[in-house]
């Protein structure tokens, strides 16, 4: 007796759910993405092995990911008129590889791409989880963009040819390429940023309503969903678009884009306030059993040491010990 395909263990509307899955259009069903893992990992997992091999590095080369399944897709479509069962086994065939990838991400792989087969088109989409940051995004025309944690860019996969568009959730760091014919444009939910070339800093916040954007270099238009109001923001000054209404400012805070560059440097700054950084840009949870430990001031930068290193700084010089449990160090004084 033939062994029955993996494929056809799961019915035409289980696919399509699959499909609504990846793109974010559906809530994830655990049952269903488990039957999936155990009747179909093994097949399509040594394809993607590689993808595993990539959450060890930074840069990670969506573009590469994309073609290694955009010619099955190419190739289906030329196929399509003379193998209508032929176009839904390759179709199912693409899922699959979307749904390993989906899978690897959450097992900390920190990027993945998808494919809608909507009316809107293929898209692309990168992802970071609570303990992956500057993950680097490099787009077809040059332009790089840094992903903090917790954040996710979409893009379609004909970006370029006649328009930069991207869509952000979560914040990111936006390195350019001027293109005076085609403007990027960021959807960041609640507003809209538009650049010809510039580097910038980008957060969105879904729960406030919020969006802001720092600028680095260049010049960027911040404005709502309903163009009614827009902010141009120069070098050094950030943006802020909260529930329709607007706020220029000057950036007085020197670490604002430590989460991308690694550095932190103080001049006399509180614990309190070194703790409430280093949560932030190293994911390190510092506690201290006694307040007063607290009001010790700190005057040394922190530029990329790992955590164990910097938690034997604070505790020298401080005369300090610490225990630790996983992200989380408890201070005691000595």
């Amino acid at each position: 007796m033939n062994k029955m395909n993996n494929t056809e263990r799961f019915t035409d509307k289980e696919w399509e759910k699959l499909a609504s899955i990846l793109s974010g259009e559906e809530a994830e069903n655990p049952d269903l993405i488990k039957r999936f893992m155990a009747e179909d990992f093994q097949q399509t997992g040594d394809k993607w092995k590689e993808i595993k091999d990539m959450s060890s590095h930074k840069e990670i080369n969506v573009e590469k990911a994309w073609e290694s399944v955009s010619s099955k897709i190419l190739q289906g479509e030329l196929d399509n008129d003379s193998d209508k069962t032929g176009m839904l086994v390759m179709r199912r065939a693409i899922i699959r590889v979307a749904a390993v990838a989906l899978i690897l991400i959450s097992l900390g792989t920190g990027a993945f791409f998808l494919i809608n087969t909507g009316t809107s088109g293929k898209k692309i989409a990168y992802s970071t989880g609570n303990d992956q940051k500057n993950l680097l995004v490099e787009l077809s025309d040059g332009s790089r963009i840094f992903l903090n944690r917790n954040s996710e860019l979409i893009y379609r996969n004909d970006f370029g040819r006649t328009s930069r568009n991207v869509r952000l959730k979560g914040e990111a760091f936006f390195d350019i390429s001027a293109d005076a014919s085609k403007p990027f444009i960021i959807d960041a939910g609640d507003a809209m940023v538009k650049v010809i070339g510039t580097s910038f800093n980008v957060i969105t916040s879904n729960a406030a309503s919020e969006v802001e954007v720092f600028v680095k270099t260049g010049k960027v238009v911040l404005s709502g969903n309903d163009n009614s109001q827009s902010i141009e923001l120069d070098p050094g000054y950030i943006g802020k678009i909260s529930s329709g209404k607007t706020e220029k400012t000057v950036n007085n805070d020197d670490n604002y884009l430590s989460w991308n560059t690694g550095l932190l440097v103080y001049n006399g700054q509180t614990l309190d306030v070194v703790f409430k950084d280093l949560r932030r840009v190293y994911n390190m949870d510092i506690v201290a059993d006694d307040i007063t430990i607290l009001e010790n001031r700190w005057t040394s930068p922190i530029d990329n040491q790992n955590q164990e290193t910097i938690i034997r700084l604070i505790c020298v010089s401080f005369n300090l010990s610490y225990t630790q449990d996983g992200n989380v160090y408890h201070l005691v004084k000595k």
